[in-house]
Parts: C-alpha cells; structure tokens; sequence
C-alpha cells in the first residue's frame, strides 16, 4: 500500500543505510576524557607519593625557637634520619614521641609530622619527658 510521495523503506533498506553510519563521534570524546582522567590520577599518585615517601617534619614555633637559641643546626641526613623515627613511631602507632638522634631529643606529634620541642644533651641537667606513648632511639 504504497501512496504516492511517501517513499517505502523495506527493512533491509533501513538495515542498510544504518549499518552505513559512522559511528558517533562521543567516542572521541570519551578517549579524551580518560586520557584526561588518567593524567589527572596520575598527577594525584604522584603527589600522594611524595608526601608519604618524603614526610617532611615540620618544626613548631617553640621548637624552632628552641633550636635557634641553642645554636642547633640540623643535617640533611639528620633530618632523614628524625623523618626515619617519626616513620617507626607511626608504623607502631604511636601518638607523641620521644625520638633521640644523636645528642639532640625531639618530643614529637606523630600524626602531624610536628616537632614540638627540641633539646641538646648539653642543656639542662635534669631531662624529664611527660605525655608521650613511646619512644624511638636513632
């Protein structure tokens, strides 16, 4: 029952012509897209890496202070070392610590990474450290 002006359109006509289509061009778009998400998981990775390979400690005010007026000058390796003895004291899970190195003794805030005092063997007599839950010797 073909009218006149309308075209008549079998199904392997339709078939044809859509099997003939090239595909959306959302395809593109979508490699892009994970291209784009892998850089930017990749640049997170990275940045995760460095701050839990490097964990830097960090020094107070009253530590800084106390390094300063006691004329106490850290190493490159000694502060690799004191990162080394903040890292055994999170793996035993430990919250304030007492990590000595050398001379010197650090009581520090494990979970920030944070020196919050510092001291040299060669200052007060007496050495008495209160509120830590353990201790690291370097």
């Amino acid at each position: 029952m073909n009218q006149i002006g309308n075209p008549s359109y079998s199904i392997d006509r339709l078939a044809g012509e859509y099997l003939q289509q090239k595909p959306p061009q959302t395809a593109k778009n979508e490699s892009t897209e994970i291209q784009s998400f892998q850089e930017v998981l990749h640049t997170k990775q990275q940045l995760l890496q460095k701050t839990t390979t490097s964990t830097n400690v960090m020094f107070s005010k009253h530590a800084s202070e106390r390094l300063n007026s006691r004329n106490i000058h850290l190493t490159d390796m000694q502060l690799q070392r004191l990162n080394q003895g903040i890292e055994q004291a999170r793996d035993k899970n430990i919250n304030e610590s007492l990590v000595m190195l050398d001379n010197l003794a650090f009581i520090v805030n494990v979970k920030n990474n944070m020196v919050i005092t510092a001291l040299d063997k060669g200052g007060e007599t007496n050495h008495v450290f209160t509120n830590i839950d353990g201790a690291v010797i370097i």
